[in-house]
């Protein structure tokens, strides 16, 4: 098995095609082919049906996915490592949820450089389930989110809460907004919206990430639930306002990290982090 045949594998994966797959790797149908058929050679499993338009994945293609998927980003890793500077001693891999970047994360990454000179900081997004899993393969050394799954193989923080508050483009708008852009911030807050909107029919606009409910009401008008802290720019400006009389959700952020991690800086970094989290908290 070699990465080229990981790679056509999941470039015939996404694009549903032996065809689509060469041109995007620039390579024959039949070198496609052929890698293929050597990787599924090497697992003992077929990992794609083919037909008339194109190629679906069998079921034990569909559970290689994920395999190859790490295969890349552990690959990723190693290259990024190996090719550290000396004056490196090591490189720290730092995942989080968008609305912690937008509010704390750069000012703490920012702490974090001034501390630790020596150490290469990789920063990502990206959301709970895949920041849990490769926390859980070792592809990311810190996680940063809101609604954490707990598992035996993670070490799971309460850091802080952040206060969502329903924000409005639109002066003494009135409640409920047929304009409203729900954000998925998680099963916390879908309980807590739920409880204080039993009758509220499913809003129109939906959203999976604060950012963009925000950049869709400060265009085309309407109202969202945000965090205090990332909007407060915008309500500075003037640019949003609270709706009166409605509630405000409490949104909690955690510290995830592999139980048994590798990396010589993690250690120091998660004790300046429960102290950056003390800071926040006011304590």
């Amino acid at each position: 098995m070699d990465i080229d045949q990981i790679k056509t594998f999941l470039s015939v994966a996404a694009h549903g095609s032996f065809i689509e797959a060469a041109v995007r790797l620039y390579v024959t149908q039949s070198t496609v082919s052929s890698r293929i058929q050597r990787l599924e050679s090497e697992l003992g499993a077929a990992l794609f049906v083919r037909n008339r338009t194109g190629a679906s994945l069998t079921q034990q293609g569909q559970r290689f996915v994920k395999h190859a998927k790490a295969i890349i980003v552990s690959l990723e890793q190693a290259r990024d490592e190996m090719g550290l500077p000396s004056r490196f001693r090591a490189n720290l891999v730092i995942g989080a949820r968008l609305g912690l970047w937008e509010s704390v994360l750069p000012d703490w990454v920012g702490e974090l450089r001034r501390r630790l000179p020596d150490v290469s900081i990789r920063s990502e997004i990206g959301f709970e389930d895949e920041l849990l899993r490769r926390l859980i393969q070792g592809s990311l050394d810190l996680g940063l989110m809101f609604t954490p799954r707990h598992d035996p193989a993670l070490h799971v923080e309460h850091l802080f809460d952040e206060t969502l508050a329903l924000l409005s483009s639109k002066p003494d708008a009135p409640w409920p907004d047929p304009d409203y852009v729900y954000v998925e911030w998680g099963p916390g807050f879908y309980a807590q919206h739920g409880n204080s909107f039993p009758e509220l029919e499913p809003a129109a606009q939906k959203a999976d990430i604060g950012w963009l409910a925000a950049q869709l009401v400060l265009r085309n008008g309407g109202s969202c639930f945000l965090p205090l802290r990332v909007a407060k720019p915008l309500l500075a400006a003037g640019q949003l306002r609270p709706v009166p009389d409605t509630p405000r959700f409490t949104l909690s952020a955690y510290m995830v990290s592999a139980r048994d991690h590798r990396s010589p800086a993690l250690a120091p970094v998660l004790d300046w982090f429960r102290e950056f989290a003390k800071r926040e908290r006011g304590e």
